[in-house]
C-alpha cells in the first residue's frame, strides 16, 4: 500500500526483455535505500514492483524488479526506454503520515495528456478519461497519475470522449516527473480504491444462493453521506 506522495525520481538504467515480461533496473540518487530489503515493494510510476536485487550505496542506489506481460500490456511501461524518468515511492509504514490517499499500485489503465495550460503559478493538465474508468472519476475525487496522488478539479466532454482536469502546484512539478510531460504523453492511471470496492458491493450478487448478503446498499450509503 502507498500514499501517492512521491519520495524521489529515478531513471530506468536497463530493460531486459524476456518471455515472461521484462526485468528493469532503476537507478536513483535521492531515494533512501538504507532500509530496503529483498521482496520489498516500490511503486515505480505508480506500479507496485517487488525488489529482486538492489544496491544501497548512498547517492548511487539502484534496484531491479520484474515486470509481467500483464503489467506491460496494462501500463505505459511498454513505451519506456533506458533513460526514462519515473516517480518512486516505497511502501508506506504504519507510522507514515498519510498525506495522499490509499494507493494500491495496481494500475487500471493508461491516460493521455490532452492539454497543458498555465494558470497563475500552477499548471493545468487535461487528461483523457478511459471509457471503462470514467464512472470512477469524480470532481474533487482522488486519482493517481504515475504514482502521484492528485485531486480531480473538473470534468468535461471532448467530442465523444470525456476528459478531466488536474491543477498542479509548483512543488508537485518539482518533486515529480510532471515537468517532463507534453501533450500526447501517456501516463499510468489508478482510480480511487474505495470507488472500485463500492461498485463491486453494489453490482455483484453473492456467488452462492445461501451466501450472506451485504447490508451495504444505495440507501445506506446515502444515509452515511457517501451519496447525494
Amino acid at each position: 500500500m502507498f500514499t501517492g506522495i512521491i519520495e524521489a525520481i529515478g531513471t530506468i538504467k536497463a530493460i531486459n526483455v524476456n518471455a515472461q515480461g521484462a526485468r528493469l533496473v532503476i537507478a536513483t540518487n535521492s531515494l533512501d535505500m538504507s532500509d530496503v530489503k529483498l521482496g520489498d515493494s516500490i511503486a515505480t510510476n505508480g506500479i507496485c514492483l517487488t525488489v529482486v536485487d538492489f544496491n544501497n550505496v548512498k547517492g548511487n542506489g539502484s534496484y531491479s524488479a520484474d515486470v509481467s506481460n500483464e503489467t506491460l500490456q496494462r501500463t505505459g511501461f511498454a513505451s519506456y526506454q533506458v533513460g526514462s524518468k519515473v516517480n518512486l515511492e516505497k511502501a508506506m509504514l504504519a507510522s507514515t503520515r498519510f498525506g495522499g490517499h490509499m494507493v494500491s499500485g495496481h494500475v487500471d489503465g493508461v491516460s493521455e495528456i490532452l492539454a497543458i495550460n498555465n494558470n497563475g503559478n500552477s499548471i493545468e493538465y487535461w487528461l483523457s478519461m478511459p471509457h471503462d474508468l470514467a464512472h470512477y472519476i469524480a470532481e474533487k475525487g482522488s486519482v493517481t497519475i504515475d504514482g502521484t496522488s492528485l485531486t480531480i478539479n473538473a470534468l468535461a466532454e471532448d467530442g465523444s470522449k470525456g476528459k478531466f482536469r488536474l491543477t498542479i502546484v509548483p512543488h508537485t512539478v518539482k518533486e515529480t516527473i510532471f515537468a517532463q510531460y507534453q501533450v500526447g504523453s501517456k501516463v499510468n492511471i489508478e482510480v480511487d480504491l474505495i470507488a472500485r470496492y463500492l461498485e463491486r458491493l453494489l453490482t455483484k450478487p453473492p456467488a452462492e444462493e445461501h451466501a450472506p448478503k451485504s447490508n451495504i446498499d444505495e440507501a445506506m450509503l446515502a444515509r452515511a453521506g457517501f451519496l447525494k
